[in-house]
């Protein structure tokens, strides 16, 4: 992401008071060296463009692979093909292992950048044993092909991976990249029984949220007049949209890094920067094309219209309900993405489900993962990113499924080296995970100027709709009629991206002098130090020039900003072409009226189930006190339920995941009377010791029920009235069995009675010891807090 407008120092490209140039020659000599082995490198990325096109504009990927199916073949031809790709010498397979499927996305570019080295999501998947595809893309797409035909393509490259994969159960997980993390949020919501978990990765699904001084994309669509001259666009190139112009936008985001900082990099550090340099630009200057129905369908219902997040979305005349999706969905975003900032990433969360308990009244669970900085395409191959984030989201795929229904945010806590965590074998490598509990307003919080300004997107909408209208009505068939595939193709090769890499190559003229100068320059390299005065003014007045195009940058967002709420807010076409009912509020209504009716009908059988629905109860309770689900917690639990002899109604088929979720449900809409209610599922005291030391097992806190982490522990010692001693024992014995050491595990204090809600030291949990015959009280139910480090 481009830095924001930093203070100039007006004497900053001044050499300091009483320093010397220091030896001129000798920097004279490193930077015409460096200028010459600057302009050879330029010379390899033409060579590299032309050398690409060549070949076909394949995908740029680190990994061997073998074609699966062609959509070319298919009964509905579309230029998308799936790929399976083989790993590196060392990594290998796991049959067992579910497969995981990388979309990337067409937005521009060709594809590749998730699998565009080692460090990526591809390798970190591969690392894990698991056998990866890839849904790749050409550059000409088919006549006649919609959006609509690549989604059915790609469903049929699911059945195809699936039907490869008979040994596993589950279903593939699927990792959609940017654009394609709607894509296949869309097919996920019309084909959930294809879907694993879904990963969504710098994924824009709400198009209309942001910020307007960090996320001035958004504002463009107000700028030209809404999506008619995408569609002019792909008439004057005979049903082709050039992806060049997408990628001109992106570039037009941050013009210093365009016009200045990439290149200044690549000259004052050429030694070290060409490879990476060239690397990056190979899938950089790959220019794909749509047919002009997938532009008009993007624009229209995603970029201006934001259909998706609202369910006015239709695939063959059925709209896309986002509430169908029945996997969990992962949303990786970051706060360094300025063009899928994080509001735009998770907003659609508040559109579609209003309330967080209704996601889990629905069963459904999402978890999203916020990095501090990275920037749009770091989030895909960033190297730190693949080794964290991306590593630790493929190893946690069990858990992730595993995670009782609701709204989460993932959180990766480096290990510390001095401190042994208990269980921590459960979670090898250098992150221990959690899982915190969030609500609606957390999401909303993201964004502290709020959701007010996305009334004015709601009339640009309008507007947009009104001008592509008439030129659809009134100029669409005479550009048509002008308009040929010749003369598309010569306005595509005049691209100006194209261009500077067409033009300079080795068939320019002065391509033999560059050469030659650069060999010398290698031959005989003398680098002055950093510490040349010289060598410093020049990093100065470089950071001087991308000062000043940051702050040229600025002002044109905050003009942009300024004239779009201008013209289109309540003083200007916003009193024409009024703002439609916020989504959000149309959720939360449809919400608070479905969690009525499933209250109603849990509450009839809110005490049904014995022993293992009551261990499931008491665990959500614990975890929502707690504020989050530990990752070792969860695998724990896996271990605890294969112990024998849990209890005299537990069978060995017990599908505990099932009824973990099960009883979230229940817990999202009656929690106090699902506490309540345990009195009648565990009838006697030795089958409630026995629940409440394996619930204590599970959350790790049963060495010592004094820690604040215990407290449903503690409150339900109480109210169902147990000796606490006696829990404390059998907990210890769970742990024990499954490799924890007893020795290791400190003997609790005695006590000599229970606290009192109300009048617990500081520091300790409220108890209320009871003969068994104790009830939460309507609304104490334990709410959940704030997360403290074990």
């Amino acid at each position: 992401m481009a830095s924001r407008k930093k203070p100039i120092d007006s004497s900053s490209a001044e050499a300091p008071a009483g320093m010397g140039w220091g030896d001129v020659n000798a920097y004279l000599t490193d930077s015409m060296q460096r200028t010459f082995l600057f302009l050879d490198t330029l010379l390899d990325r033409g060579n590299d463009y032309l050398e690409h096109l060549e070949q076909g504009t394949p995908p740029l990927l680190k990994f061997a692979h073998e074609m699966v199916l062609d959509g070319h073949d298919l009964p509905q031809p579309c230029n998308y093909a799936l790929l399976r790709l083989q790993p590196p010498p060392g990594l290998p397979v796991n049959p067992q292992a579910r497969p995981v499927v990388v979309v990337d996305p067409r937005a521009g570019h060709g594809p590749g950048i998730g699998g565009f080295k080692f460090d990526s999501e591809v390798g970190m998947a591969m690392k894990a044993g698991h056998t990866v595809y890839f849904v790749t893309f050409r550059p000409e797409p088919e006549d006649g092909q919609t959006l609509t035909t690549v989604l059915e393509s790609e469903a049929l490259f699911l059945e195809e991976v699936i039907r490869r994969h008979p040994q596993c159960k589950a279903k593939p997980v699927v990792i959609g990249n940017c654009q394609a993390g709607w894509a296949m949020m869309t097919l996920d919501a019309v084909r959930p029984e294809l879907f694993g978990p879904l990963m969504m990765v710098g994924a824009p699904a709400s198009y209309w949220a942001g910020s307007s001084k960090l996320n001035p994309m958004r504002y463009s669509g107000a700028t030209l007049g809404g999506t008619w001259l995408a569609s002019l666009a792909a008439d004057l190139g005979a049903d082709r949209f050039d992806g060049a112009y997408l990628v001109e936008n992106f570039e037009k985001l941050n013009p210093a890094n365009t016009f200045w900082s990439k290149y200044y990099n690549l000259w004052s550090s050429v030694d070290t920067e060409a490879e990476r340099f060239l690397e990056f630009e190979r899938w950089w200057g790959g220019f794909f094309r749509m047919t002009g129905a997938e532009i008009e369908s993007i624009t229209e219902n995603l970029f201006v219209g934001n259909k998706l997040a609202r369910g006015e979305l239709e695939i063959k005349g059925k709209q896309v309900n986002l509430r169908n999706i029945t996997a969990p969905v992962v949303v990786f975003a970051s706060w360094g993405d300025n063009i899928t900032p994080p509001p735009q990433a998770l907003n659609w969360i508040i559109d579609a489900w209003g309330d967080e308990r209704a996601i889990a009244a629905a069963g459904r669970t999402i978890v999203y993962v916020l990095h501090e900085s990275v920037g749009h395409l770091g989030i895909f191959v960033g190297g730190s990113v693949a080794l964290k984030e991306h590593d630790q989201l493929v190893s946690s795929l069990d858990v992730i499924e595993s995670l009782p229904p609701g709204l989460y945010e993932m959180k990766l806590d480096a290990k510390d080296a001095r401190e042994t965590r208990r269980w921590d074998e459960l979670e090898p490598g250098d992150y221990t995970v959690h899982y915190e509990h969030r609500t609606m307003d957390d999401i909303r919080k993201l964004n502290p100027e709020g959701r007010e300004e996305e009334a004015v997107f709601s009339t640009i909408s309008q507007w947009s709709e009104i001008n592509a209208n008439l030129y659809k009505t009134w100029l669409r068939p005479w550009v048509r009629m002008v308009s040929s595939r010749e003369s598309a193709n010569t306005l595509m090769k005049l691209s100006p991206l194209r261009m500077q890499r067409q033009l300079f190559s080795d068939a320019h003229p002065a391509a033999a002098f560059i050469r030659q100068q650069a060999a010398q320059a290698r031959t005989a390299r003398a680098e002055v130090g950093e510490d040349h005065p010289l060598k410093q003014f020049e990093r100065r007045m470089a950071q001087r020039i991308t000062d000043e195009l940051n702050v040229f940058r600025d002002q044109r967002d905050a003009r942009t900003v300024r004239m779009t709420n201008q013209l289109f807010g309540p003083n200007g076409l916003g009193a024409w072409l009024p703002p439609r009912e916020p989504d959000a509020e149309a959720a939360h209504r449809r919400a608070l009226k479905e969690l009525g009716e499933y209250r109603d009908a849990v509450l009839g059988s809110i005490a049904d189930g014995g022993f293992a629905e009551a261990v499931c109860r008491i665990v959500i309770a614990g975890m929502v006190s707690v504020g989050a689900f530990e990752r070792r917690s969860l695998r724990l639990a896996r271990l605890l339920a294969q112990l024998p002899r849990m209890h005299a109604s537990v069978s060995p088929q017990t599908n505990w995941v099932q009824l973990l979720k099960e009883q979230a449900r229940i817990a999202a809409v009656a929690p106090v009377e699902a506490l309540n209610a345990l009195e009648q599922m565990l009838p006697d005291t030795a089958t409630r010791e026995r629940a409440l030391a394996v619930s204590a097992a599970v959350m790790m806190i049963e060495p010592t029920l004094a820690n604040p982490r215990s407290e449903i522990i503690e409150f339900l010692i109480g109210t169902l009235g147990v000796d606490p001693d006696k829990v404390i024992v059998l907990a210890r014995k769970l742990t024990s069995a499954i490799g924890e050491h007893p020795e290791e595990i400190k003997t609790p204090a005695k006590r000599s009675r229970a606290a009192t809600p109300g009048k617990a030291a500081a520091g300790k949990p409220a108890v209320e010891k009871t003969a068994g015959k104790g009830k939460v009280p309507a609304g104490k139910a334990p709410a959940p807090r704030t997360r403290k480090k074990a």
